[in-house]
């Protein structure tokens, strides 16, 4: 497969920056708090990006406490580089680590799934009929795919025929690029968009996007390619100031915007995809298509009456307070993650500044005082727009821009630095997080 680019001395001229900034990370929480002892029976659901890194940052900082984790996982994801993967840009293996590797010592790591969840009787039992009851439950099972949602489509499709669906894992991303680079070296009509359902990474589907568009102009096809985003409403991306800024891009690059489209389905043998709009459905033919599908709550979750019963009902995120994310109707559940009910924040990065939260007020209850942190509705996404070229942009609940390098970084912008920060840097400040430390 051909890649007309070599990103290899970039990426060695940073190298010193990425590990500077892991052992920044690591310094940052060097000063660490006094441990509180306790006999609290503290379960974790999922070993994700959050479940792992909260048993790390809670086994240092509580002694004596029973602490489970539940998640029949046996590979971690490194969700952020499915995209550097379905862009040829790195191999799948770039993504996959294993859970146990993530795991502190001392906690009991159960590697079954949940099958049930009684928060009335602060028990959870797993696939394997092991009931595990519990003083305090973090919930940080990360959210499903509904790729069943869209008519005509299954997994096996992906990679043949034009079908891309990076989103599924590591191989997927993969098999996807071999789609994408075949669509580029021949040109034609690529088709991208996102589900109209809450998602993780919004940014995502537009990274794939201007990274198609940009390959094909390396390869030289770009005058025989058309590039067409179906935007779920009337916006690119949910921050005013940031869409405007995608439209100014997309009208430089020639790609266009089609708005209030959502796929709803497929036809692989015609080459067809048929989009949900406010007029009726629309047919589109295409030789290349992004596949990206509903995202909801896993079923268990949906049953356990932790699911908000007045918002994002065919979603079932669980019902937390926004700024604590503790949960509204029991205040011994937290959340953290992508199942988190709140209105921003589905993002590694916003995993990241859950996990202090979640610690102060669980920590502080156990020591008979009211926790103070509050998340903000933090919400990071290094949206790159070429190969080498990205716009560091990070927002709140309130939809205003929260740089953390004002001044050196200018978040709409596409800059290389911003570009190595989310190719190099970021997986280094990721495992950190993972270790507890960041």
């Amino acid at each position: 497969m051909s890649r007309p680019w070599n990103l290899s001395a970039s990426r060695r001229g940073f190298l010193a920056l990425a590990a500077g900034g892991a052992a920044l990370a690591a310094a940052g929480s060097g000063a660490q708090a006094q441990r509180v002892r306790t006999a609290a029976r503290i379960v974790i659901l999922g070993a994700g990006a959050g479940g792992a890194a909260i048993a790390n940052r809670l086994s240092t900082r509580l002694e004596g406490a029973q602490i489970t984790v539940i998640d029949g996982r046996q590979q971690h994801w490194y969700q952020p580089g499915f995209t550097l993967i379905a862009a040829g840009l790195k191999p799948a293996h770039y993504s996959v680590s294993t859970t146990g590797q993530w795991l502190p010592s001392g906690v009991n790591w159960v590697q079954e799934y949940a099958a049930g969840i009684d928060p009335d009787a602060n028990r959870i039992t797993t696939t394997g009929g092991q009931r595990f009851d519990y003083d305090y439950l973090i919930v940080a099972t990360g959210l499903s795919l509904d790729w069943e949602a869209i008519e005509g489509f299954s997994l096996d499709m992906v990679g043949e025929n034009g079908i891309s669906a990076h989103y599924a894992g590591p191989e997927h991303a993969e098999l996807s690029w071999r789609a994408l680079d075949r669509f580029t070296d021949q040109g034609g009509v690529g088709l991208f968009g996102r589900p109209a359902t809450e998602m993780k990474c919004a940014g995502a589907p537009l990274k794939i996007t201007m990274l198609a568009e940009d390959i094909a102009t390396r390869k030289g096809t770009r005058s025989g390619s058309q590039f067409i985003y179906n935007a779920h409403n009337p916006a690119l991306f949910s921050v005013p100031i940031v869409h405007h800024r995608l439209r100014q891009i997309f009208g430089e690059r020639g790609i266009e915007a089609r708005y209030d489209h959502v796929l709803k389905a497929i036809d692989a043998a015609r080459k067809v995809a048929t989009y949900a709009t406010p007029e009726g459905d629309v047919e589109t033919g295409y030789d290349f298509i992004n596949v990206i599908p509903p995202q909801r709550a896993p079923q268990v979750v949906r049953d356990s009456g932790l699911s908000w019963g007045d918002r994002w009902t065919d979603q079932g995120w669980i019902e937390v307070d926004r700024e604590t994310l503790r949960h509204a109707r029991y205040p011994n559940v937290f959340g953290i993650g992508d199942i988190c009910g709140v209105p921003k924040g589905k993002t590694a990065a916003s995993v990241k500044w859950h996990q202090p939260v979640v610690e102060d007020h669980l920590v502080s209850e156990l020591q008979g005082r009211e926790g103070t942190r509050r998340f903000n509705g933090y919400t990071s996404c290094p949206m790159i727009t070429r190969i080498g070229r990205a716009m560091l942009i990070e927002f709140d609940y309130n939809d205003n821009l929260v740089p953390s390098f004002p001044g050196v970084i200018a978040p709409l912008e596409e800059l290389w630095i911003s570009w190595l920060m989310k190719e190099v840097a970021l997986k280094a400040t990721y495992n950190a997080m993972l270790r507890g430390l960041a």
